[in-house]
């Protein structure tokens, strides 16, 4: 019965709300908290450093993975504080009302710290997150997306595949800690071959199961973007694909005959693999592509504009793809997206994501650049590790 009455609840709802966030030795801040209503979206001004971004990483760090900046558990903690912090925020979601936090206690001695997930004060794995909401988000640092490194786009397309699967980032992390496993075992000039066997049978299995996932929310995003390609859009159409081996193989046959395909090629290619330092095949060097249909060039060969407005398109149609799949809007973080857009973009943006009833967050340093936007907002200052309704 419980399970049918959450799944009810699911179907009822249309949109994830974050009604109130506290953050306690968190980045700039030794204690703050804030409290929204309503729909609107919310804003944060102030001016560059007073700490706006640091809110949004609170958030995004409500979600598995390590937040919108990346960063380690240690580097989140405020400076004049015991090494401890704490993100909590009182969400209306997926199984209703709920309060997730996470942080980490005082470090005790040499132990390196430990995540704590909680929902509800119950203990938790951070994939249980997930149940309640699901976060997106947009940072300048994604600006450059198209013309970096592969591994980049990787990150960004992981970040995608793990807002509808939880569990994606495990099992990246599974990998990585596979392949480092065996790259140890391929320095030594004679491996044990019992070992590296059982290294590249569970390889292959979390390989499979990493590219399936990838090529799986490839194909679901790219269906989304041509269905809502309109050559007249503020946002360009785009298409998206994933290079790489596994990937191309995972749709077409079983995923016990790509294990073995892969498994028979990692055992062929342990000397080439010796030599090099690294598993030279695999998805963790998979590439996305993504080509900007209105011109039909590669995104990175597309103007700084074009590229800007691009990853916004792409970041559309995925919170799309995230509601169709859940029954759920995401919330969407936007940090200093709305100064480099001109009105109707702006305008254009945050429409979509109205139409979808996603709760928006904002932030920017210039009050003017939110003017034609205002009535729209829930406006907060920030300045001082402090923040206050406007």
């Amino acid at each position: 019965m419980r399970e049918l009455q959450n799944r009810d609840t699911r179907l009822e709802l249309a949109a994830a709300r974050i009604h109130r966030l506290s953050l306690n030795n968190f980045r700039s801040y030794h204690a703050a908290a804030l409290e929204t209503s309503g729909e609107e979206p919310i804003a944060l001004i102030g001016p560059n450093g007073a700490g706006k971004t640091n809110i949004l990483e609170a958030i995004s760090w409500l979600a598995p993975g390590r937040g919108l900046r990346h960063a380690t558990l240690e580097d989140v903690a405020f400076n004049e504080g015991d090494g401890s912090w704490a993100a909590s925020a009182e969400v209306e979601g997926a199984l209703g009302l709920a309060t997730l936090g996470t942080g980490i206690e005082p470090p005790a001695g040499d132990a390196l710290p430990s995540r704590k997930c909680r929902v509800d004060r119950e203990h938790v794995t951070v994939t249980a997150f997930a149940d309640h909401l699901r976060i997106l988000w947009l940072v300048p640092a994604m600006d450059g997306l198209f013309a970096g490194s592969a591994g980049e786009r990787r990150r960004f397309l992981d970040r995608l595949v793990l807002a509808i699967d939880a569990k994606h980032a495990a099992r990246v992390n599974a990998l990585d800690r596979a392949l480092r496993s065996r790259n140890r075992l391929l320095e030594n000039p004679n491996p044990d071959s019992h070992w590296l066997d059982a290294v590249e049978h569970e390889t292959a299995e979390l390989a499979v199961a990493v590219a399936a996932a990838r090529a799986d929310a490839v194909s679901r995003l790219a269906g989304v973007l041509a269905a809502r390609s309109d050559p007249t859009g503020a946002f360009p159409a785009a298409s998206i694909a994933i290079e790489g081996a596994l990937e191309g193989m995972v749709p077409n046959m079983p995923a016990v005959e790509v294990e073995d395909r892969y498994r028979g090629l990692l055992r062929d290619n342990r000397a080439r693999d010796a030599a090099a330092g690294r598993t030279l095949e695999g998805p963790h060097t998979s590439d996305l592509h993504v080509i900007y249909t209105p011109k039909s060039i590669a995104a990175r060969d597309a103007s700084t504009g074009e590229q800007k407005a691009l990853v916004i398109g792409l970041v559309l149609a995925h919170a799309a793809l995230v509601t169709d799949m859940t029954g759920l809007a995401p919330v969407v973080l936007l940090d200093e997206v709305v100064a480099h857009l001109d009105p109707n973009r702006r305008t254009a943006l945050f429409d979509a994501l109205s139409r979808l009833g996603a709760q928006v967050w904002v932030t920017g340093a210039d009050p003017a650049a939110f003017s034609d936007l205002a009535p729209r907002l829930q406006m907060f200052g920030v300045e001082n590790g402090k923040v206050t309704r406007r």
